[in-house]
């Protein structure tokens, strides 16, 4: 036998000392093993090693391993539950483990007598369910990361959707599969049990925050039950709750229960006031009161109770437990990441006070800028009746919407490909410093692009035919086939108008000077949405990964995955709907509009009172978006010669040979434009929107003797109405 090449040897010592250092981890089996028998989601482990949830999936899967100092803390980690739970030892949840002890008072579902047994088996009180079945008979399986790290007060998860079986007892369907028998037989007693016994809820997503209140979603099937109307009737769904004389909120008042000012609705909230810290809060969901929006929920609300807390079990786990509609947590979500107050040093007595906590919009509203104000609010209301507010004097930072007719070389090509921004306005947050306090007005100021603030300045000799284009370098463009950056319909502006600090420092970008005739600056102010970017971006990915949709494919990949990517599991495509609606309706909510309650104009109306009434930060947001998408058409542009034909907030649509975004886009080996549009799942990144072909958008502008009609609006699936038109 031959000697074996001495760097063999040395390959193999290079082995050896890294088992011995600790340098080789568990199998990808155990990884997952662990953490799952420990009750540990991916998101607990992401927060615990300071990295994010796609780098745990990918050490989990064998697509990356930690590297350095994250190495030796993931091993330790594994090293501790692996001492804790042995291979040999049954996981928790599998067949042979034993229920979990009854909470006391909740009995055990009694045995089934002998001449019942062709009746289905109820689900024991605190036992697993089954994975159940949808109506299209796609067997659903639990979402690995739903639970929430492991708070002993909050065993059960943060919400239970209650139904009743055909027997006639509630049960309450948990996240994970686990179902709780509900001795209750009103709703005053549902919310006792609710907060004494059935151990739901969600920890506090920040320090000074609270933790989360129980949720409670109420089938139809519960409804009867608790003797409450299954639908609202059309008086009742104008105002938004049951009248107050329904008998049920007289047994809550008897049970000195209160209501918040909202009454008994689609998304109700029972309390008693609190003792010190202790709170006694119940959420209650009604689906059938469309408590879930189906433009925002999709079909959610009609799923079984299984699939149901599945869905926003995951959505809970992600974002947070639901507190009304999409934009209300969303908008809840920014507070609970940024509390208003936090708990003093001792002063000298040993006590602790309330004080503001830094970084967050504090506990009292502020006015806004009154060329931030909508039309209609008090700051306003020494105008002149129906006078009509333009550019000089209203800031109108708006996502685009802007077509142009298509040149006769377009006119050669075969196909209109759209193009969209994954989750373009939470792009638009990540980093963005915004104020946190109240406006301060400023003549003749020096433009600052640290500052955030409204700027009146005149942008009209920013000439887009030729832009800096890098260093020393200028760029030549053909500007009659561009939209203006400065404006949502895409047209040059034409004077002094109200700009956002992003549009502002785009034309100072653009290598022009600016000269602001006033401004109002905020200098109190930080990047206040950063944790809220990072919350929805980490549940927008993860989500996606479980679909099969990762964030290292490569372009060819990427495309493959998303075309059906909600086919493996429709139920988990409406947490990613929902996500999505929570970034957008949350940055809606800060100028909020009157709903009605008899406003009128002049007069404040109820968002008002909000510390997160908060324009400026919206048109922030807003004008960030819109930025960071010309940036990279004019990169586009410069490179390609290629030019947009239509733009619609996140979605720009070309005109190309080939039906691919990759027909257009210049990747090279791999590797997309600098600065331009790249492909990928993350936020900022594009995806495929839709394409038509070039004679279908024909044939539409000339139906309609339309020749900028907005194609992007109907790029996706080429449906397009007379009422869509205009016509």
């Amino acid at each position: 036998m031959t000697d074996q090449p001495q760097e063999l040897f040395t390959a193999v010592d290079a082995l050896l000392a890294a088992v011995d250092d600790g340098g080789v981890l568990p199998s990808l089996d155990d990884r997952v093993r662990l953490r799952e028998a420990a009750g540990l989601t991916q998101a607990a482990v992401a927060q615990a090693l300071g990295v994010r949830v796609p780098s745990i999936q990918a050490w989990e899967a064998g697509r990356a391993e930690p590297k350095a100092e994250r190495l030796e803390a993931y091993r330790r980690l594994l090293d501790g539950l692996s001492r804790r739970y042995p291979a040999s030892a049954t996981p928790p949840g599998s067949k042979d483990t034993a229920p979990p002890q009854q909470h006391a008072g909740t009995p055990l579902a009694p045995p089934t007598p002998p001449a019942a047994a062709a009746a289905p088996p109820r689900p024991a009180a605190g036992r697993r369910s089954q994975p159940s079945k949808r109506p299209d008979g796609k067997q659903t399986t639990p979402i690995k990361d739903t639970a929430a790290v492991a708070d002993p007060r909050f065993a059960n998860g943060p919400l239970a959707v209650v139904d009743v079986d055909t027997d006639g007892h509630a049960l309450a369907y948990c996240v994970g599969g686990l179902v709780l028998d509900v001795p209750a037989k009103s709703i005053p007693a549902l919310a006792d049990w609710t907060l004494k016994e059935a151990r739901l809820g969600a920890p506090k997503l920040s320090g000074p925050g609270k933790d989360a209140d129980p949720l409670l979603v109420l089938t139809e099937a519960a409804l009867k039950r608790y003797g409450l109307p299954v639908t609202l009737t059309d008086e009742e769904r104008l105002a938004g709750r049951i009248p107050e004389g329904h008998k049920v909120i007289k047994q809550l008042v008897r049970a000195e229960w209160k209501l918040t000012k909202r009454g008994f609705g689609p998304w109700a909230r029972i309390y008693r006031p609190a003792t010190g810290s202790e709170r006694a809060c119940v959420q209650m969901c009604i689906p059938s009161w469309n408590a879930l929006d189906s433009r925002h929920w999709g079909e959610a609300a009609h799923l079984p109770p299984a699939e149901l807390a599945r869905v926003l079990g995951t959505y809970a786990a992600r974002v947070m437990t639901p507190r009304g509609s999409t934009a209300v947590t969303g908008l809840e979500l920014m507070t609970a990441l940024h509390p208003p107050t936090r708990a003093s040093e001792p002063d000298a007595d040993g006590r602790r006070h309330s004080e503001h906590n830094p970084g967050s919009l504090g506990k009292n509203p502020v006015d806004c800028a009154p060329c931030e104000a909508p039309d209609g609010h008090p700051l306003l209301k020494d105008l002149p009746r129906f006078h009509t507010r333009g550019p000089g004097e209203k800031l109108f930072e708006e996502a685009y919407d802007w077509a142009r007719p298509m040149t006769d070389a377009e006119c050669t090509l075969r196909h209109l490909v759209g193009i969209d921004v994954n989750m373009a306005f939470a792009a638009g947050a990540n980093g963005l410093v915004v104020g946190l306090g109240a406006p301060t007005h400023v003549k003749a100021p020096v433009f600052d692009a640290k500052l955030p603030g409204s700027w009146l300045v005149d942008l009209s000799h920013v000439n887009l035919s030729r832009v800096k284009a890098g260093k020393d370098k200028w760029a030549d463009l053909d500007a009659s086939l561009l939209p203006s950056p400065f404006t949502p319909k895409g047209e040059q502006p034409q004077g002094p108008a109200w700009y956002a600090t992003p549009t502002v420092a785009y034309a100072v970008e653009l290598g022009y000077d600016v000269t602001p005739l006033e401004a109002y600056v905020r200098y109190d102010n930080g990047r206040y949405l950063d944790g809220w970017y990072n919350r929805l971006r980490d549940a927008f990915l993860a989500t996606m990964a479980d679909l099969g949709v990762h964030t290292d494919l490569a372009p060819a990949d990427f495309l493959a995955a998303m075309d059906g990517w909600r086919q493996p599991d429709p139920d988990l495509a409406i947490v990613v709907d929902a996500v999505k609606a929570t970034v957008k309706g949350g940055l809606g909510k800060l100028r909020e509009r009157p709903r009605g309650e008899g406003w009128k104009p002049g007069q404040p109306w109820r968002a008002l009172a909000r510390p997160t009434w908060r324009p400026d930060i919206r048109a922030a947001v807003i004008s960030r978006t819109r930025i960071n998408l010309h940036r990279k058409i004019v990169k586009h542009a410069a490179f390609t010669g290629q030019y947009p034909v239509a733009v619609l907030s996140d979605c720009a649509v070309y005109a190309a040979n080939g039906t691919s975004p990759l027909d257009f886009l210049p990747y090279r080996d791999g590797k997309p434009l600098p600065g331009g549009f790249k492909l990928g799942i993350n936020p900022g990144l594009v995806k495929h929107e839709g394409t038509q072909s070039l004679l279908w958008g024909e044939e539409v502008r000339e139906r309609f003797d339309a020749p900028a009609l907005n194609l992007a609006r109907y790029i996706k699936d080429g449906q397009i109405t007379d009422k869509d038109s205009g016509e």
